[in-house]
């Protein structure tokens, strides 16, 4: 089953709201967050669960700072990229 983006950002916002110790009106700064690394999972190559890379044209992301399931994603999409390169 396959979640849309406003569930995948809505769900991402949420465990940042965790990861932060819950803070009281910090939703709109996760909800930012949550959309930006939703943005820069779609311009990679990994989808959004990290377990397959797309064939997609590389297009720059803009700079943002990733954490937890968006680092693990793109650290997998380069490591696949790299091994496609050197067969």
């Amino acid at each position: 089953m396959t979640e849309t983006q406003r569930e995948w950002v809505q769900k991402r916002a949420y465990a940042l709201w965790e990861e932060e110790g819950r803070p009281v009106g910090r939703d709109h700064a996760h909800w930012e967050q949550a959309t930006k690394e939703r943005a820069a999972l779609e311009g990679s190559a990994a989808s959004s669960d990290g377990k397959e890379v797309k064939n997609r044209t590389k297009r720059s992301a803009p700079e943002i700072k990733l954490n937890g399931a968006a680092k693990a994603a793109t650290k997998t999409a380069a490591k696949k990229s790299t091994a496609r390169k050197s067969a």
